[in-house]
Order: structure tokens, then sequence, then C-alpha cells
């Protein structure tokens, strides 16, 4: 039975690559060390207002009770990075907005789910009476973890997954399957001295190695915080309107990442490096046509233009800047006008000292 199993899993790894995954690896469903180190994060309050981490608690760590016959979680990755504006480039040109270079195209939500149910599909036709369940991201699973265990990465010091010969730049999925499958050896660390990513965080977010308070990520502010961003993390935002890649960008593994292939992941709408006025012109009809089929329109457009305001705030003041925050000015929502008249105090504060200067 054992060999029968271990050519199912050769066969799978094919199959995932036939679907355009890069690698596809099998983990045993117990991680007892990253389920305490998950429940002291929580404990901590380091999840901050994604109380669904909370709601979930130790069964991400235990893909078993979440699908009850789970015996296996098969971890697939693929290659996300585009052919983009340079992101140095895009961050170093203040008047530029920069999304998060795994946003640029087609949600991933919906690209991966495709491909591991098709997967799933093929395990299943070739299995008689397979029970299985899939999850990309959205589902409470301790995905990272698991991917580590599959021999896929280890977890680096900014908390994400480094391959060795792949980088950071891929998304993650899991199938949750109840075939006896061997496991693959986990990935061992390889991160050393570096610190590079503690480093660089604009907001100091990584706290200590392998530790992360989202509270101060950027990715978390952007993204997942829907009130207010703290007056006190607004300026180390820069230009950065939608997540922040700077702990990948400067990780040294990162120098063995490939771009893409996958034409779904291409940017659109010029959104590897837009100019911030044209982005803070645009209509909730624009944004909604524009984030069509895209990670951004989740976080919706009052945020998105929270967002872009804090963008312009930090942004050199210029007569285009100053009366494309004065257009709105006046916004109904109270969250926008907050952002607004925050951006309009920091060009004022400018000015005011710029003039003073020149005396």
């Amino acid at each position: 039975m054992s060999t029968y199993y271990g050519h199912l899993v050769e066969q799978i790894r094919a199959w995932g690559r036939e679907l355009g995954f890069q690698q596809v690896g099998i983990a045993d469903v117990t991680i007892p060390e990253d389920e305490e180190q998950l429940m002291r994060w929580l404990e901590l309050g380091r999840h901050g207002e994604m109380h669904y981490m909370q709601r979930h608690g130790r069964r991400r760590a235990r893909p078993h009770e979440l699908v009850p016959g789970t015996l296996r979680v098969i971890s697939a990755r693929i290659d996300y990075l585009p052919r983009a504006q340079p992101a140095k480039e895009v961050l170093d040109n203040p008047e530029l907005g920069y999304v998060s270079r795994y946003a640029l195209g087609r949600d991933y939500h919906k690209v991966l789910r495709r491909r591991l149910a098709q997967l799933a599909q093929r395990i299943a036709s070739h299995v008689e009476g397979t029970h299985y369940r899939v999850f990309v991201d959205s589902g409470p699973v301790l995905e990272k973890a698991f991917a580590r265990q599959a021999g896929l990465g280890w977890i680096g010091k900014h908390t994400n997954l480094i391959n060795s010969r792949a980088g950071s730049w891929f998304f993650l999925g899991e199938i949750l399957t109840d075939l006896p499958l061997p496991v693959d050896e986990p990935a061992t660390n390889h991160c050393g001295s570096c610190r590079a990513c503690l480093d660089v965080c604009p907001t100091h977010a990584i706290v200590a190695p392998y530790e992360l308070d989202a509270r101060r990520c950027i990715s978390y502010l952007t993204i997942e915080l829907r009130g207010s961003i703290p007056v006190e993390l607004r300026s180390a935002i820069g230009n950065r309107i939608y997540g922040c890649d700077d702990c990948q960008l400067f990780c040294p593994w990162n120098k063995f990442a490939r771009l893409t292939s996958e034409p779904d992941f291409a940017p659109r709408h010029r959104l590897d490096g837009e100019r911030l006025v044209v982005l803070f012109s645009w209509s909730e009809e624009e944004f909604l046509r524009k984030t069509e089929g895209s990670a951004i329109r989740r976080i919706g457009y009052e945020c998105w233009l929270r967002n872009v305001a804090v963008a312009l705030g930090n942004a050199p003041t210029t007569a285009e800047i100053v009366a494309a925050l004065e257009a709105r000015r006046h916004h109904p929502s109270t969250l926008v006008r907050e952002h607004v008249e925050w951006a309009l105090a920091q060009h004022a504060t400018r000015s005011k000292a710029t003039s003073e200067t020149a005396r």
C-alpha cells in the first residue's frame, strides 16, 4: 500500500506541474509548536482587528478538526512576480502609488482555487471514495507552517515563506485530504544572521526575528484595517496605497525569484506605477470597474481614498497635489475627510517651513 501511495504522490506532483504549480508537497496534520506560537500571538493582540483569527483559534493548526477525517495537507505554490515597473523605482517616486506586486493582476484566490480544485478532482477521479477540501488563504489554515512541513520552504524572519531556489514571491494553497500519503521532509531555515527585513520595514512591524505585529504592518493598515490609520504611522507608509513588499524586496533570497508566466497576474490599469492624483480622481464607478476581478476591490472605495490621501500627504507639495486633496475635502465619508485634512496639514506645515527657511 505504501508503494501505491508513494507512486500517487509522484503523480500528484506531475499533475500539479501540468496545472502551473511550481511545487507540490505533502505534510502531516500536527504542528504543535506552530499552534502554541499562534496562540501566543493572539494573546498579545498582534492580530489587531482581524477578529476571525481569534474566532478560529487553534483550529487553524488542526485541519483534522476543521475537516474531520483529514490525514494530510497537500500544499502547493505558484510564482506570481509579474513583469511590471520596477518596484523600487515606484517606491522612490513619491508622486506614484505603490501597489503590492501580488495585487496587480487578477485576484489570486480565484486563480489558485480553480487550479487546486482541478488538481483535487484529478486525485479524486484516480482514487475512488476519497474526500477533500480546497483552501486558498480565505480559510482558517496555517498555510505557511504546513507549506514548511511539506518541504516548500522555511518561514523567514519576516514570517513569509522562503524557498532557497525561488525566493518568496509565490502564492500558497492547500488541499485537505483523507489519503494517507507519505509526507515530505520539512524545509530547514537558512536566514542565518541576516536581518535585512527587520531593518528595512518602514513601520518596524517585525518586532523581533519571526515575530510580526500586524497592527504596525502596512499591509494590515492599508488592507485589513477599516477605520482610521494611526496618525503616528501615516508618514512611514510613504506612497504604499495597497500592501507593502519591502521585506521581500530586500530579502537576499529573492535574487533567485523568477518572473511569473501566468497572464492572470500581469498588471492591469497601470496599477504598477500610476500617479497618485490620477488614482485619487477615480470615481466609485471607476474604482469598481478598474478593480473588477482584483483583490484590491475587497477594501472598498472609501478605504481606497483613505490610503491614497495618506500617500498624497507624504508626497511633495505641488499645486496639483494640494488641489486634488482640496477637491475631496468635503467628501461625504468622515473617514476620507479625516485623512484628507491630515494630508493637507502636512503640506501646510511643509510650505510654512519652506517659507521661513527662504526668509
